[in-house]
Parts: structure tokens; sequence; C-alpha cells
């Protein structure tokens, strides 16, 4: 049970992501009765911008939302059952889906593929059929190849519109602020750290030479930031024994990019934030999806803006990114292609 006093850091942080006035949202939450669904749905029930919330699992779901459902904040919430999947994403604006299996000791955000893959398929296609104009969160791992995955299966059901399909990333932008913070001796919002390539291990490049703080890191202290910038989610796999991975951090990251979204559907102007999306920035190296800072708006992508002036080390680690990137997303299309 979680203490009175982090109750009450759950509600001003989520006051903190917007408290204006907005039109109609309901979100659906796919995998809601995970790790990382629990929590992301009791910060989304907090969040003042979204109106309806639908929490679906193949377990638990209706428990959590009844659960949920009792948080005093205004939003209506319904919980569906394996079989209800279609009533789950009726009139849905907002899908995210963190459904899926997490990772353990020894796995690699790779390993889940085989398991993943073939969920994140299932829920893309349901969402084709009954919300294709619904705009799609990814959270399921591995997020180099799920979107690429949700992408073919939409384009597949004439229905995929690229300025609606995210990969959520904020994982990566969260820590490195905090992380960044912590070795600079400054809170984390003097430490915004734009964080492009993908979602996992060397494919995460922390542009840490265009904040002043960051800028300032070097030499063995810069290897061992970006380190743990990049493998982050090893720590916290290693510190719970085998017993689970990044789940309430990711919750957290979550809800703070929905929030985003919501706001720039809101049309709020000059929501910026990293998250991997079709990008044209490395299209001529056939790589299709790339996060890079990207302006929401009432369309969902408004426009991708390129990474800006990299140091000599960001340029290595983008010599690095690249190549695993392109084989993650390939890895992607091809399962699409072969199912």
């Amino acid at each position: 049970m979680l203490a009175r006093s982090a109750v009450r850091a759950l509600s001003a942080n989520s006051r903190t992501f917007s408290s204006s006035a907005a039109r109609q949202t309901k979100v659906a939450v796919l995998g809601a009765g995970g790790g990382i669904g629990q929590p992301l749905s009791l910060l989304l029930k907090t969040d003042p911008l979204v109106t309806s919330l639908s929490l679906y699992d193949i377990r638990g779901a209706p428990g959590v939302a009844a659960d949920v459902s009792h948080v005093d904040a205004h939003s209506e919430v319904n919980g569906y059952p394996a079989d209800k999947l279609d009533e789950a994403l009726d009139g849905v604006q907002v899908v995210v889906i963190p459904a899926g299996v997490p990772r353990k000791p020894g796995m690699t955000r790779d390993d889940l593929f085989n398991t993943n893959a073939s969920i994140v398929r299932d829920l893309a296609a349901a969402i084709g059929r009954v919300a294709p104009t619904a705009h799609i969160l990814v959270i399921s791992n591995p997020v180099n190849s799920t979107v690429p995955i949700v992408a073919s299966t939409l384009q597949k059901a004439g229905v995929y519109n690229p300025a609606r399909l995210f990969g959520v990333t904020t994982l990566d932008v969260v820590r490195a602020a905090r992380f960044t913070a912590g070795i600079a001796g400054v809170k984390p919002a003097d430490t915004p750290i734009t964080v492009v390539g993908g979602h996992s291990g060397a494919t995460i490049v922390p542009l840490l030479s265009q904040n002043a703080h960051g800028k300032a890191i070097a030499g063995d202290n810069y290897k061992a930031l970006v380190h743990r910038i990049q493998f982050g989610g090893d720590e916290v796999v290693k510190a719970k024994d085998g017993a689970g991975s990044a789940t309430l951090s990711m919750a957290y990251a979550g809800a703070k990019f929905t929030n985003s979204l919501l706001r720039g559907l809101n049309g709020e102007k000059g929501v910026i934030t990293p998250t991997f999306v079709e990008s044209p920035l490395y299209k001529d190296q056939g790589i299709d999806f790339f996060s890079s800072n990207v302006e929401l708006g009432v369309n969902g992508v408004e426009k991708i803006y390129p990474l800006g002036p990299l140091s000599a080390e960001e340029e290595k680690l983008m010599e690095a990114c690249l190549p695993e990137l392109k084989k993650n997303i390939e890895k992607g299309k091809a399962f699409v292609e072969s199912s």
C-alpha cells in the first residue's frame, strides 16, 4: 500500500503535468493489469486531461479499474476482461500499450521479441479495426521493433497514419535528467537532456553536450553516465533480484508522455519532447524510425527536429546506434511480413 505521503506526491506531480481546460479525451491502457499498467493507470486517473479511462488486460483489468475508480479525480474508469478488447477500444482517442512480458535477469530487450511481438501485433490489428484514428503510444519492449510492428500492421489494414504512432522513450529522458543532475549537484529541472536514436542499449544516445551541466561532464564520469543512461534498466532488474523490471519509473515516464501528447492535442503550443516516430532524419540510410525532439500538436506529430550540433563523443555514439537501430526496425517489419 502506498503511504499517504507517496499518494500526496503522486497527486502533486500530476498537477504539474497540466491543469488547463481540456476537450473530452478517452484514453485506453492495454495491459492495465501488469507491473507498468497498474501504476500507469493510477497516474492517468489523476491527469486532468483524461476524462475517460478504459483499462484492458487478459487478466485483472476489471479489478484494477474498480480500485483506480475510487481515486477522487473526475475521470470515469471502466475495466474490460480478455474477451472485451473491442469494447475497450470503442471511441478512444489515445491508446497506451504497456502490454507484454517484463525483462528478467540476463535478458535483453531483444530477448523479449518473440512473445511481445505477437501481443503488440494483435493489439494493433484490433486498434486498426475498432479505433483506426486513435493515437497509439507504444511502451511494450523492444520499442525499436514493436513500433515498426504496429506501423506495418496498420499499413496492412490501410489505416496507418505516421503522425499518430509514438514509441515512448521518455524513460531515457527522465533518467538522463536525473542522473546528470545527481552528478552536477543541481535539480533535474536544470538538466533537460535530449535523448535520440532508439530505446535500447547502444541505440540510446544522450546529447549531453547540448546542456551546460551535461557538457561539463568529461572523461570516465562521462562514460559512466552514458552507460548508466543506456543500461539503467539493467540496474533496476538487478536491484529487484529477478522479481521485476523498471515498472514504476516506466509508468511515470509513460504518464508524462501521454500528458504531453494530450496537451498538444488540446492545442497547447510548444510541446516538444523526444519520441520514437517515423522520421526523415536517417531515411537515406534505410532507418525509417528514429527518436528525436518532436513537436506535438492537434494532429499528433507536428514537426520533427534535427539533432543539432554533436560532440565528437556523440558522433561515435551515433555510429554505434544506427546499424543496431536499423537491424531492430527491420526485425519488426519482417515479423509482420512473415506472420
